[in-house]
């Protein structure tokens, strides 16, 4: 697997050589990074993810991710995650599941195992949704368990997976914030009165005449 360098095209499009360090001599504010964000637009949805933000910490891009996808559109969730983080496996045709081409040795890294988030792409330009975590010891070994539990699941064309770790997520304490207004009468013109401010107008025009 290879790890997701960025979706924005802003950034993949420079074509800068992965060998060049861009980060030397850069301070925490001045260097930003691309995170993937992800949201659940109500309650019992799956996460899907809907674009990128550009951050210098998590907390920061999380922030960024409300204003730009949860303001204009229904949401009760909001995940976020360094690009980096991603571990991606090549595109498969489409119909066809990226699981019976995949080769897996077996061989895997050894060390402790932690919790990996999958998301599923189920054909070419859908959001990717979360279809649950496995437990590993690393990003392969999490690919060949999403495999056994998730990989008879229908066609995947492209699989993501994220240590759960590094997802930023909102909690249910926030869930107030995700709330809008029940009546947005403030948008109505009717509540600002304008017939009357345009009949005493013409009143005033009329007697001044």
């Amino acid at each position: 697997m290879s790890h997701l360098v960025s979706l924005d095209p802003r950034i993949s499009r420079l074509g800068i050589p992965a060998e060049i360090d861009l980060n030397s001599d850069k301070t925490l504010s001045d260097q930003l990074s691309t995170f993937e964000v992800f949201h659940q637009k109500k309650e019992g949805a799956v996460y899907q993810h809907v674009g990128p933000v550009h951050a210098n910490t998590p907390d920061l891009a999380f922030l960024f991710a409300k204003e730009q996808y949860s303001r204009r559109f229904t949401c009760t969730g909001i995940w976020v995650v360094p690009t980096s983080s991603i571990s991606v496996t090549p595109n498969a045709e489409p119909g066809v599941n990226i699981y019976s081409i995949l080769n897996f040795d077996h061989k895997f890294e050894e060390g402790t195992p932690v919790l990996f988030t999958v998301f599923h792409q189920k054909k070419r330009g859908a959001h990717h949704e979360c279809m649950g975590e496995v437990t590993a010891a690393s990003s392969d070994e999490a690919l060949y368990h999403a495999s056994l539990k998730y990989g008879e699941s229908g066609p995947v064309v492209n699989v993501w997976i994220i240590p759960s770790e590094k997802i930023t997520k909102s909690s249910a304490e926030d869930v107030e914030f995700w709330n809008t207004l029940s009546e947005k009468k403030y948008r109505d013109a009717s509540v600002w009165r304008v017939m009357d401010k345009i009949t005493k107008f013409k009143e005033e025009q009329k007697s001044g005449n």
